[in-house]
């Protein structure tokens, strides 16, 4: 999902950028009046569980991958406006260190990722859960369809964003067709991840999941935080092994790039010789590479959140 350089002319990336750093800005100011002291390494927590989320990519149809956007699962966990923050934190990370996201199309892609997944994963989430009685089964049913449909609202997003400054002049209805129902596959497999995440975190401590913040006073044993703490890191060294298993076939938005004839706009990106572009890692194996990126990348987007809301709550009037 993430876009290139290239896919979107200069004039309109730029638009983007005015309009992402609006965005962003918003969220940086509210996350510094509602975040708690406690809260923050927590958020650090959630940006370095999107970013390896994020590579993880799935089989979706032949030729064709997706992968966790996360922008509802941290709205879930952390609120909206920290939500915003986490997941620019693992875009910013992502096109500067990676080379995955184009650097002119990173206001492009904060709006699509970081902020319109968040917020529209939160509304409906809100939505849906608004008729049910607390509960844990309410939480998570409402967690399955936010995830799920907030990525076909980025997919939409990014045809909008294509129909106004889209290089290529390819038939914007088939853009339509296949990004929207490309992308509800992926969607249904980011509901199953979303559920999982915020399953756990309920059954270890829902006093952590803002979005069952009703369902605290039910009271119930919870994982003290030491131990909660090795958990993380234990599900951590995980996944950051899986990601040798992560699919290689292009993702949605490249795959329809290519069905749709707009694919040979990508330009390389700005940041290609970085030293872990492309999530490998210089002199070692494919394999060996996509691990320590993934471990490299865990801890930068890990310190990168904790400093940046660390910094929040200090220039925090409250």
């Amino acid at each position: 999902m993430h876009i290139p350089d290239g896919f979107i002319n200069g004039t309109t990336s730029l638009g983007a950028g005015v309009i992402a750093a609006g965005g962003v800005g918003g969220a940086l100011r509210q996350s510094a009046a509602r975040l708690k002291d406690r809260q923050i390494p927590l958020a650090g927590l959630v940006a370095a569980f999107v970013f390896v989320l994020q590579m993880l990519n799935f089989p979706v149809l032949p030729g064709m991958s997706g992968h966790l956007l996360g922008g509802a699962l941290a709205a879930i966990l952390m609120g909206p406006s920290v939500a915003v923050v986490v997941v620019s934190v693992v875009i910013i990370l992502q096109a500067m260190l990676f080379a995955d996201g184009g650097v002119s199309a990173l206001g492009l892609n904060l709006i699509n990722m970081a902020v319109v997944t968040t917020l529209s994963g939160w509304f409906m989430f809100r939505l849906v859960r608004a008729p049910f009685r607390a509960s844990r089964r309410a939480v998570l049913g409402a967690s399955f369809v936010a995830a799920t449909l907030s990525v076909v609202v980025s997919a939409v997003m990014f045809v909008v964003e294509y129909a106004i400054g889209g290089v290529g002049g390819v038939n914007l209805f088939n853009v339509l067709l296949l990004m929207a129902g490309s992308h509800l596959l992926i969607g249904i497999g980011e509901g199953f991840i979303t559920v999982a995440v915020v399953g756990a975190v309920l059954q270890a401590r829902p006093d952590l999941v803002f979005g069952a913040s009703d369902l605290t006073a039910e009271g119930g044993p919870r994982l003290p935080m030491k131990r909660f703490w090795i958990l993380a890191g234990v599900a951590a060294a995980i996944l950051v092994s899986l990601t040798v298993f992560a699919s290689s076939n292009p993702d949605g938005l490249q795959w329809v790039a290519e069905q749709t004839g707009f694919a040979q706009g990508a330009q390389g990106s700005l940041t290609a010789t970085s030293p872990l572009s492309n999530y490998g890692a210089a002199g070692l194996s494919a394999g060996a590479g996509r691990i320590v990126a993934a471990a490299v990348g865990m801890v930068v987007t890990f310190l990168l959140g904790w400093v940046t809301f660390t910094i929040l709550r200090r220039r925090s009037p409250v």
